[in-house]
């Protein structure tokens, strides 16, 4: 196989698994997925967790949300959070081939009002102007095509990324990949946000571990989070009563 170099992007591809479409970059590592029968649906556990976010607020307020992922992988998120959420969302995406497979192979519409794709960097693209304080819901999931580790994961990156959200706003983020390192992405996400603004998750069986940091830290009464928790399941179908059990303060 012809290598990339520094400045070619990977190869675009996916593969199919009964209803399940995969999408690849140019390796075997999965970087997102889509039931072709319910596109909208979030098909992995990390991807789910990637909501919870929505245990930290009154979820009803959620539609008048702004969601903000960097990294398009499938358009899962992106389109979970705009087609059923109701948000509005923004993906940063640098690789215009990942682009064009979602709209091509994971149902991905175009550019609308509540939904808009922006290929650039997201290091460079998140210290624009009109982020700042903007965002209630950044997730953040970074990879190139070895998955070795987040792409992006300093100290500087994550503070760029506060200072993104509204006070009451949740990033999310998803470690993973055989060089990444949970305290040492947790202690540079604490140098940004502080310690007692941080939520993780266990990690999952495929080995995605999920962690939230809060603009404004909070600790809601369990009595509170299980409400939310059941409202969240209502009204999306996601798996929160699992995760009021399963999230816990760093």
């Amino acid at each position: 196989m012809k290598k990339n170099t520094p400045t070619e992007p990977p190869e675009v591809n996916f593969s199919e698994e009964g209803l399940v479409r995969h999408l690849h970059l140019g390796s075997i590592w999965i970087q997102g997925s889509m039931r072709v029968d319910a596109p909208t649906v979030l098909v992995h556990e990390y991807v789910q967790r990637m909501m919870a976010w929505l245990l930290l607020v009154d979820p009803a307020t959620a539609p008048m949300r702004r969601a903000l992922q960097l990294g398009l992988g499938a358009g899962s998120l992106s389109k979970f959070c705009a087609l059923e959420v109701g948000m509005r969302t923004t993906a940063i995406e640098l690789n215009p081939q990942v682009l064009h497979a979602c709209r091509g192979w994971f149902a991905l519409p175009s550019n609308h009002p509540r939904l808009h794709v922006v290929l650039a960097d997201a290091a460079q693209e998140i210290c624009q102007p009109q982020w700042q304080g903007s965002v209630d819901a950044l997730q953040v999931d970074l990879y190139d095509q070895d998955a070795a580790a987040p792409v992006l994961d300093s100290p500087d990156f994550y503070a760029h990324c506060r200072n993104t959200l509204t006070a009451d706003g949740c990033m999310t983020v998803n470690l993973f990949g055989r060089s990444s390192s949970f305290a040492r992405s947790v202690n540079s996400i604490a140098q940004a946000f502080g310690r007692d603004a941080i939520w993780a998750f266990k990690a999952t069986r495929e080995g995605n571990t999920v962690v939230l940091a809060q603009r404004t830290a909070t600790r809601p009464e369990s009595e509170v989070l299980k409400k939310r928790a059941l409202y969240i399941q209502e009204q999306w179908g996601l798996p929160a009563p699992k995760w009021v059990r399963a999230m816990q303060p760093v």
